[in-house]
């Protein structure tokens, strides 16, 4: 049954009814009711202006977004529920796929793809893909930068069709993946230059000013710097900017220390509640502290950041290669109407709609293709994150953990940036807006060499620790079938009923050799002194360079032990059928595996001979 959508308010009626052959440009504050509006102008194209699936193509910046946008449809859609919305990525990758399908696109980077898909349209080679196109959605425009900027503007100047786009100046905190410094400056507010200069008079600009997330005084407290943040992503006047943003935040309740106290009054509140960081390596801290006082939470994970959930394994439980809908619901998953819907843009044989190919499943985990509802990361009741992958989101409470003065940092800061960055984390609230004291993070920095977290010292060889990621477990073998032998099958059993989300885990050495010239030794996954799992290739080459404290060094020395890691969630991985028939877990190559996430902390052999002594 369609939900009855929220009424229009006269701003957003007017950017709902604009024709389908328009050139619209819609500036959204925070918190403006953009995605209803879209969900109504694609209604809108639809039912009146009589628009088909083919004739609508919508992006958005990442899959949260993405999700959102879908979710919202099939809540409130009407004659536009069923349209697709894609990443510029996913969408890219198709594009790339269908022209030249012979490019070993899926092993290219995200930015290749992005390059590949500008050059193919430029070219021409799309043309006949998007004859039929009319109207092109684009969502948060702001974070348009580098190459996915040249692909929409490529995009929209190839095609003869209208748009709609909608974007927040005052939310664009992506310059910093621009690489070079001269280039990063010159990116801030680019694509609404190149809009206006390119279409002209044509161009049809409207705005959306009324906030509809906010419910409170204090919830409200950032949403007065808006307009003057718009202004200043082209006039340049950030640095002061940041420093009454800061203040304003300074001016709401402060709960002090991230100490026990504090936790407690985290996990209190009954709605959602976000502690939002500065920087990835100062959430991890916090959800270090939040673990030790025994809070459980979620840490937000990165919205490329794909995990299949466990429940998929079950899918695979037999020996057939075909699932039927009867079989499914006999499953008795949640939701189940919705994820067979979901599976079945997968895996469904031509012309069925009451089986699943489970060959065509296994390949879309294999490769990443599952659909983004699929694989996104649940709402949790409490989330701690970094300022960037809280944007989209909302919560009911919001506890900003102080990022300090700019002054303070070793790194070369744009001012305009850190201001705009602390503004979206502060319009993040629906009813209460508080701070924190800012974390320790002296020694905590990305080490340059794995482009991880890792734990360091003033004295620049030292090494302390290391940040774990997705990708860090083996998933090439079923668990307990090599590095340590274990019955695979009854491991399974026990990853399911014995290894709750946060369960602490210890990464254990396994010998002291190398696996190879730039690898360090495996290490065991070990949970409550059972191996539950065993590193990574990816992992042993990032501990190395982590390792490699200078150009010529090899590392000859291994941590003994790595603590302070939790097991994020049980993940369903693709590997090897040969190994997965000769573990006893059936023939199609699937099953579990614990993925990791956390700040890991080393232990050497001197410290624990210290340890005995003393």
């Amino acid at each position: 049954m369609t939900l009855a959508p929220p009424p229009l308010t006269d701003e957003q009626l007017a950017v709902v009814t604009q024709p389908a052959d328009a050139l619209t440009l819609v500036t959204a504050g925070a918190g403006a009711g953009k995605t209803h509006t879209l969900v109504r102008r694609l209604d809108h194209l639809v039912s009146k202006e009589e628009l088909t699936a083919g004739e609508i193509l919508v992006l958005t910046f990442s899959r949260a977004a993405a999700r959102e946008l879908r979710d919202r449809l099939a809540r409130h859609g009407d004659e536009a529920r069923y349209l697709r919305v894609k990443t510029f990525d996913s969408w890219a990758l198709d594009v790339l796929m269908r022209v030249d399908a012979t490019g070993d696109w899926l092993t290219r980077s995200f930015d290749a793809r992005i390059e590949g898909a500008r050059q193919a349209v430029e070219d021409g080679l799309a043309d006949e893909l998007f004859e039929d196109l009319r109207h092109v959605i684009v969502d948060e425009v702001q974070d348009l930068v580098g190459a996915r900027r040249d692909l929409v503007e490529t995009l929209l100047e190839r095609f003869d069709c209208g748009f709609t786009v909608v974007g927040d100046p005052a939310q664009s905190i992506y310059g910093f993946t621009v690489s070079d410094p001269r280039e990063r400056l010159g990116e801030t507010n680019r694509f609404f230059v190149w809009l206006r200069v390119t279409f002209g008079e044509d161009l049809v600009e409207l705005s959306l000013t009324q906030n509809f997330r906010a419910r409170s005084d204090e919830a409200r407290t950032a949403l007065g710097f808006g307009a003057t943040l718009r202004d200043a992503a082209e006039h340049g006047t950030g640095r002061p900017m940041y420093g009454d943003l800061r203040a304003a935040l300074k001016s709401s309740l402060n709960l002090g220390d991230l100490d026990p106290f504090a936790a407690e009054a985290l996990t209190g509140h009954e709605g959602t509640t976000a502690v939002l960081c500065r920087t990835n390596g100062q959430a991890l801290v916090v959800s270090e502290s939040l673990h030790e006082f025994g809070v459980f939470h979620q840490l937000r994970r990165s919205a490329r950041d794909r995990v299949v959930p466990a429940w998929l394994t079950r899918l695979f439980s037999g020996d057939g290669w075909t699932l039927t809908r009867d079989a499914f619901d006999a499953l008795e998953l949640p939701d189940a109407d919705e994820r067979w819907m979901l599976l079945r843009r997968t895996g469904s044989p031509q012309g069925s709609d009451r089986r699943l190919d489970l060959t065509r499943v296994r390949a879309a985990i294999a490769s990443e293709r599952l659909p983004d509802e699929l694989v996104g990361q649940a709402p949790a009741r409490l989330v701690v994150s970094s300022f960037h992958r809280a944007k989209g989101l909302e919560f009911d409470r919001v506890v900003v953990v102080d990022p300090g003065p700019l002054e303070t940092t070793r790194q070369p800061v744009d001012p305009e940036e850190e201001a705009r960055l602390l503004y979206v984390a502060m319009t993040r609230a629906r009813d209460d807006l508080y701070w924190l004291n800012a974390v320790d993070t002296r020694f905590i920095r990305v080490d340059r060499n794995s482009g991880r977290w890792g734990r360091t010292h003033f004295q620049y060889w030292y090494r302390g620790g290391l940040e774990v990621l997705g990708g860090d477990v083996l998933t090439d073998q079923p668990a307990g079938t090599r590095h340590f032998q274990a019955d695979p099958v009854e491991l399974q059993r026990h990853l399911v009923g014995g290894v709750p989300p946060g369960a602490e885990v210890t990464l254990e050495r396994i010998g002291t050799d190398p696996v190879g010239l730039e690898e360090s030794p495996p290490y065991l996954v070990v949970h409550e002194d059972r191996p539950i799992g065993t590193t990574s290739e990816a992992f042993g080459r990032s501990l190395h360079l982590h390792l490699k404290t200078a150009k010529n060094w090899v590392p000859r020395a291994w941590p003994k032990t790595i603590s302070s890691l939790r097991v994020e969630t049980l993940e369903t991985v693709a590997g090897s059928e040969a190994a997965g028939s000769a573990a006893g877990l059936g023939p199609h190559g699937v099953w579990l595996a614990p993925r990791l996430v956390g700040l890991g902390r080393f232990t050497w052999e001197k410290e624990e001979s210290d340890d005995t002594a003393n």
